[in-house]
């Protein structure tokens, strides 16, 4: 159910513990609705992989804000863009997870060049080794275009992903306690 994945996953994996559980979400699900299920599932340290796309706005809706929106991004609730003073900052949930003991790895890649998926993909097989070794809970935020609900073509979309989301969640490593050493 929208913005209870990681609860149903949370009973999912402590009924099965055996079994590879991961959640699939976007911001809305994750960072609005399911705020409080994702901030406990990695407190808990959940043995979790989760997928987080990251669009900034509500794309199954119409375009309305997300809680990722960019400042002076458009929606169809902020026409005039995101104001900080009446809408609040984008939030920042993968800083957030981070600070928890329970979380072991967090970072961010985007998809928008045949570079940038390799790197994706390589995140998401480490956060899904982080659950195969019983390590902790694990997410991949990924930097997605959305260009129907932001009105611009693929190709201007991906460019904005690159030119201007990553000034508000830069791409990286977010924290890596894992104990696993990369492989180039």
């Amino acid at each position: 159910p929208h913005g209870r994945a990681l609860a149903v996953a949370s009973g999912i994996k402590r009924v099965h513990p055996d079994k590879f559980v991961l959640t699939y979400q976007g911001d809305g699900d994750l960072a609005a609705i399911g705020a409080a299920e994702t901030i406990h599932a990695g407190n808990r340290g959940e043995r979790i992989s989760t997928i987080f796309i990251n669009n900034a706005i509500y794309g199954m809706t119409g375009g309305q804000m997300a809680p990722t929106t960019t400042l002076g991004q458009n929606a169809t609730t902020a026409p005039g863009g995101r104001d900080q003073k009446l809408h609040g900052n984008p939030l920042d949930i993968s800083q957030m997870l981070a600070v928890s003991n329970g979380v072991v790895f967090v970072e961010r890649c985007a998809l928008t060049t045949v570079k940038q998926i390799r790197k994706a993909k390589k995140a998401i097989k480490k956060a899904f080794q982080c659950q195969l070794d019983d390590l902790g809970f694990a997410l991949v935020e990924l930097l997605s275009p959305c260009p129907t609900n932001w009105k611009v073509s693929p190709k201007d979309a991906w460019a904005w992903v690159n030119e201007e989301m990553v000034k508000t969640f830069p791409l990286g490593v977010i924290k890596d306690s894992t104990g696993y050493e990369d492989k180039k």
